[in-house]
């Protein structure tokens, strides 16, 4: 029987539409026209002129056949075409796959297959390894292969595809009466997880949780109209955590950069006012330890956002000297990038430092609009008590989380069984609610049945105060089974040895968990700023053994 809240009552265009972040762009355009959208060298571009190429990107799609569904990939760095791609994709009903740039041919080649793109956009940067990639196709479907061009670009490319990018735009229509989705649970884009073992996964995002998140940016980091963010976090990573969105709902200024580097970002912050920027540790580590003339005049409270591990004392303390405000989040591609926050409170900021790092290290609370996240035992699926001991599972549910693995029911079934989504990062749940990873749960050593969590090693790491970067993998032990690996990367002209690292630990560790073996070099790393502990644990068994 029908409630009396739904008699007479319909649902209608007049009062029901569904959510997308391609409004932010339309809105945007609308209200302030000529404000500045899009910063690149030279190259000013107003969100009216950032929302007319957008709009004649999907038109010019449409005319060459692409469809509703149909997957356009682009592989580019953090430039113009890159922000039009995350709307004038979408807006041709199409959905957008950003190709990670590290990539090889072969990783290449399995994606623009298992997606079916249809057509790609390629920056003159990669166009040797996308030709690569095209060629090693295992289909035979005709791809549309479009080169972006760039006035930044310094090297030499020639083109692979049958039309510049201005040339594609020029086929278009400015004017293109674009629709929003007649559904919210439309995909909007596909985006591929590291693959570290085996093909990766193709996680697919909708309209409603692209909006959503972006919307929660703005609240979790309280930001307000006109904000000028750099993009030092590449938009292939999680569609940039959903920030292009973001930035259009607020009529920010993006303001683009090629490449992360310490000398481009500190210029780039005082020239241009930046307000915002977002990276892994790795990327604010490039500030922090950056040369004291290269930091001179940059403007205090810029508003920086960390996730991909746990921020440790060494940069939280960085980033206050130069005064930044650092947000830590976390989240994985499956929920959209960012989907808790570790948000802050004002008696935070009357404990040491050594207190401070270790309330913002902690993965935090839910995001706005994610409707929850917390740590489950994966065997009752039953929340675990909340005394910061009890080890479960973070898991999400909620609008912020993917659809689903593209062509992978199976994996799709596993990631979401009991209702939730399982993450597979191992963790605890404080008396007031804030999650901290303890690991993942490949990552946990098992040494002499004792559970060893690595990042808990890394945290003692990156106390001392020459360590730049640290990981800690799992030994093969004759005796233990198991014992903990440290790979240290060290600052500039630093001098340690293993026996001060060792003696370092000692002071922290229970001795079980003290390294028993310590490398020093450079940590391979994603192209996101991760450490690659799968490439550390293939040398962990050759790591000679030191006397703790």
């Amino acid at each position: 029987m029908a409630s009396i809240f739904d008699q007479d009552l319909p649902r209608s265009e007049a009062n029901f539409t569904p959510l997308s972040p391609l409004s932010f762009l339309e809105r945007a355009a609308d209200v302030y026209p000529q404000r500045t959208a899009i910063v690149h060298g030279a190259l000013r571009r107003t969100w009216k002129q950032t929302y007319d190429r957008c709009r004649q990107l999907a038109s010019a799609l449409q005319r060459a056949g692409i469809v509703k569904n149909d997957t356009v990939a682009v592989m580019l760095p953090n430039v113009p075409p890159m922000v039009e791609a995350h709307f004038g994709v979408p807006m041709a009903g199409a959905v957008l796959n950003a190709l990670n740039t590290r990539l090889d041919a072969e990783a290449i080649a399995f994606m623009l297959d298992h997606g079916e793109a249809k057509a790609v956009i390629v920056d003159p940067e990669f166009a040797g390894v996308m030709q690569k990639a095209i060629a090693l196709r295992q289909s035979q479907r005709p791809l549309l292969v479009i080169d972006a061009e760039d006035a930044l670009f310094t090297g030499t490319a020639s083109r692979i595809g049958s039309s510049s990018y201005e040339e594609f735009l020029a086929q278009g229509d400015p004017a293109f009466a674009w629709q929003l989705p007649a559904d919210e649970w439309d995909a909007i884009a596909l985006n591929y997880t590291s693959g570290t073992t085996g093909n990766p996964k193709g996680v697919v995002y909708h309209h409603r949780g692209a909006a959503t998140n972006a919307i929660s940016n703005i609240l979790e980091w309280d930001l307000p109209k006109h904000p000028v963010y750099l993009w030092t976090l590449p938009m292939f990573h999680c569609n940039g955590w959903c920030f292009p969105w973001t930035v259009a709902a607020r009529a920010g200024v993006n303001v683009c950069l090629r490449k992360a580097e310490a000398r481009a970002m500190a210029d780039a912050i005082r020239e241009y006012g930046v307000t915002h920027y977002c990276g892994a540790p790795i990327v604010h580590g490039m500030l922090v330890n950056a040369p004291e003339n290269l930091k001179q005049g940059l403007p205090k409270g810029v508003k920086a956002m960390v996730a991909g591990a746990a921020p440790p004392a060494s940069l939280i303390e960085g980033m206050e000297k130069l005064g930044f405000d650092l947000t830590h989040v976390y989240g994985l591609t499956e929920v959209y990038g960012p989907a808790t926050a570790c948000a802050k409170h004002d008696d935070w900021e009357r404990v040491d430092i050594g207190e401070r790092a270790r309330l913002n290290a902690r993965q935090g609370v839910r995001y706005h609009l994610q409707r929850s996240a917390q740590v489950i035992d994966p065997e009752t699926m039953k929340p675990v008590p909340w005394d910061g001991e009890t080890m479960g599972e973070i898991m999400f549910r909620g609008n912020i989380t993917m659809k689903g693995y593209l062509k992978n029911a199976k994996a799709t079934a596993e990631a979401f069984a009991g209702g939730w989504y399982h993450t597979g990062d191992l963790a605890v749940q404080y008396p007031d609610g804030y999650i901290k990873i303890k690991d993942r749960s490949k990552d946990i050593i098992i040494s002499g049945g004792e559970n060893i969590s690595s990042i808990e090693v890394e945290d003692v790491l990156y106390r001392h105060p020459e360590v730049l970067a640290a990981a800690v993998v799992a030994k093969p032990d004759p005796k233990w089974g198991e014992t903990p690996c440290a790979f240290i990367e060290l600052k500039p002209g630093a001098s340690v040895t293993a026996a001060d690292i060792v003696a370092h630990c000692k002071k922290h560790l229970a001795g079980f968990k003290v390294p028993k073996a310590v490398v020093f070099g450079e940590l391979p790393k994603t192209s996101t700023g991760k450490i690659q502990k799968f490439e550390l644990r293939k040398q962990a068994g050759s790591a000679a053994a030191i006397d703790v």
